[in-house]
């Protein structure tokens, strides 16, 4: 390895490790198991933890067959689709609640449609979080399938083909199998995604504790009244995002 490459690196790192620093020096140690332990912490964590895992499962659900159809499908609207899917990776993402809010809004087409026929409501719900959160994730686990699925290409599924396999048989006996490793790494981003959400929930969702107050709404909510109590809420949410990534999936980042 070039020596060269040393100088950026650690500038790169710095960028990311001297902020955190800035973070643990401003932090009273004295206040802190208090800070986390109050009631409004402990419930926006709770609510930070299952709608991203609802939102990763969403993720899964919905990116594992879009991926797929991306990486085998033929045409040239496939290149067009691809972008649009793409597109939550670089809007902001309160351009992204904006666009949930006019869709699902009761000023919407389709909340329109719910709150007349079926009596529901979306926005500043639990469930618009979860939404919200898996507008912005699902594109990192449909980039990490979709590569593997081009890198590794088509040959086992082919042999499988050949062989008599009908497509669900290939797809669920031989395409998911070799998702797997694709698939941890990208669940694992997309977990991590939806943890650390905040413009497009604050935009549809709101600020609502207990309802819609995830751990990132909840840092801006103190940093308005109690910098030490943001402070203290942000070190958590950098720790579970860390035991996160370095944790649930060690491996997957290590190839």
């Amino acid at each position: 390895m070039p020596w060269v490459l040393w100088i950026p690196a650690g500038l790169a790192l710095a960028l990311v490790v001297l902020p955190v620093a800035g973070l643990l020096v401003r932090t009273d140690y004295a206040r802190l198991p208090a800070l986390l332990t109050s009631d409004a912490a402990l419930s926006a964590l709770r609510l930070s933890l299952v709608t991203a895992l609802a939102s990763t499962i969403a993720c899964v659900v919905l990116g594992v067959p879009l991926a797929v159809v991306l990486a085998r499908a033929r045409g040239r609207g496939v290149r067009l689709v691809r972008a649009v899917v793409l597109l939550p990776l670089v809007l902001p993402p309160v351009v992204g609640g904006l666009a949930l809010l006019f869709l699902l809004g009761r000023n919407g087409f389709l909340g329109y449609l719910l709150d007349v026929v079926a009596g529901v409501s979306v926005p500043f719900t639990t469930t618009a979080v979860v939404i919200a959160q898996t507008f912005v994730a699902m594109p990192f686990l449909v980039v990490s399938l979709e590569g593997a699925l081009r890198s590794g290409g088509q040959r086992y599924e082919l042999v499988a083909a050949t062989l008599g396999a009908r497509p669900w048989t290939v797809f669920r006996r031989v395409t998911v199998p070799l998702l797997l490793p694709a698939l941890g790494s990208g669940a694992v981003l997309s977990f991590a995604r939806a943890l650390g959400e905040f413009g497009a929930t604050i935009t549809f969702a709101g600020s609502l504790e207990g309802v819609t107050r995830t751990l990132p709404l909840e840092v801006y909510a103190q940093a308005q009244a109690d910098v030490d109590s943001a402070v203290a809420l942000a070190l958590l949410l950098i720790v579970v995002a860390v035991v996160v990534i370095a944790v649930a999936r060690p491996k997957a980042f290590d190839r």
